[in-house]
């Protein structure tokens, strides 16, 4: 995300609302990122119908698990800056550009970051009880904390969260998101990253700073 193609991708923002996706029961949605706004659990209403397409392409015994979506700027802005902290910490020797580059691989700068668009989500697979399958590692596992396995395809990974991970890709990408590839949990559509990704001209969701939140699909 410290590529400044990604940031130099203009946005054409639709205007689509962000929807509830426990609406319905639809999804399998996990409350570990819950927020009193609900906000972690909204997406934009694009995103929500490409999910449920993805979900439609999983093998049998699998479900979508959501954690999380909508992610308000000062949010983000929050978690940048804890994790920059964070390798300050461990790096005393690195520049603020090494810091930001660093950092950026792990959590999006708040300006063109896709979840504070709506336009992605933090998910995982479950199997037919509701109960996550191994996917290597936790989910929001840091490179530094899983030594790198927590990269899409990481190869330190067993073949069983391997084959769990090509499982949830397969399904993701035949619906039409893009992984970002240090975190095998994370995908998004319509966002600036995908844009580039795909070689869109324009990005279709931007930044939503003060959302109207809508409870129905």
């Amino acid at each position: 995300m410290s590529d400044p193609r990604v940031a130099a991708v203009p946005v054409q923002d639709c205007g689509e609302d962000l929807v509830d996706t426990r609406a319905a029961g639809l999804f399998l949605v996990d409350e570990r990122k819950y927020d009193p706004n609900g906000h972690y659990a909204h997406l934009r209403r694009g995103v929500v119908d490409r999910l449920q397409h993805a979900q439609r392409l999983l093998p049998p015994g699998f479900r979508l698990l959501i954690v999380e979506g909508y992610r308000p700027p000062s949010l983000q802005h929050a978690y940048f800056e804890e994790y920059s902290a964070e390798l300050r910490h461990a790096h005393p020797d690195w520049t603020d550009s090494r810091i930001h580059e660093a950092a950026s691989r792990y959590v999006s700068p708040p300006q063109i970051a896709p979840h504070s668009a709506g336009a992605a989500v933090d998910l995982t697979l479950a199997d037919h009880h509701g109960n996550e399958v191994d996917m290597g590692t936790r989910m929001n596992a840091s490179p530094e904390e899983s030594a790198g396995a927590c990269y899409t395809h990481a190869d330190t990974v067993s073949p069983t969260a391997r084959a769990h991970r090509e499982t949830l890709c397969r399904a993701m990408s035949s619906a039409g998101f893009v992984n970002y590839p240090t975190e095998w949990w994370h995908f998004s559509h319509g966002d600036r990253y995908w844009a580039l990704d795909t070689n869109r001209p324009a990005a279709i969701y931007g930044p939503r700073a003060h959302p109207e939140l809508r409870s129905r699909l």
